[in-house]
């Protein structure tokens, strides 16, 4: 198969659509990660790099007073990819106020495959033994893209953010990329930062060593 061969991040359009074909092969999907582009849709493949670009600062998220103390007392617990295509799964369901996602039995099919390769990852969130939460994301270098997470119970997928950062700062990762803001990734601190900044970022962390 030829290897594909991405635009220039900075020629994406106002809304960020940067390309259309291509596949979502392992090291398509790692190319474009490193180079600030991420896939969001099949049927056709479109790829994106908006500006700004919304990240997590790592090292300086925090919870609420009421969610740090729901986070400490224990009532979730909590895995690293023990569940990794069911929490894909979950993200991809149907919940209120987000009736359809971007994440297809295509999109499962090729980021399973990272997963088995070491570069895709998940939180899981237990409640009672069951899951009931979880997040994953593309991580190469001391950089980590978040993709989706998803709650069946309320709170779950925040505790699982919060579990996820804690595990990123211990291993010295520098960059999370949220792709685009939210209402609940802005209340939970996401920021936008100029394109431009972010690929500066992203390039120094990508080259760093650095394992999950």
């Amino acid at each position: 198969m030829s290897q594909i061969i991405f635009p220039n991040p900075e020629w994406a359009n106002d809304d960020g659509l940067l390309a259309f074909g291509g596949n979502l092969e392992p090291e398509t999907l790692l190319r474009a990660y490193s180079s600030g582009i991420f896939p969001w849709s099949v049927r056709p493949i479109t790829w994106w790099s908006p500006d700004p670009r919304a990240i997590f600062e790592i090292g300086e998220f925090r919870l609420s007073r009421r969610m740090a103390r729901l986070y400490r007392c224990g009532r979730f617990t909590f895995s690293l990819d023990k569940k990794f295509v069911e929490v894909m799964q979950g993200c991809a369901r149907p919940a209120p106020g987000r009736e359809t996602t971007w994440i297809s039995p295509e999109f499962i099919q090729a980021y399973t495959r990272l997963h088995e390769l070491g570069y895709a990852h998940s939180v899981e969130v237990y409640l009672n033994n069951l899951l009931v939460g979880g997040t994953y994301g593309v991580a190469t270098g001391a950089f980590f893209a978040g993709e989706s997470m998803y709650s069946a119970v309320p709170n779950a997928s925040t505790m699982g953010l919060m579990f996820l950062f804690e595990h990123l700062r211990k291993r010295g990762f520098e960059l999370f990329d949220s792709q685009v803001i939210s209402p609940h990734t802005a209340r939970l601190g996401a920021i936008n930062i100029d394109r431009a900044v972010y690929l500066s970022r992203l390039k120094a962390a990508v080259s760093k060593d650095c394992s999950f």
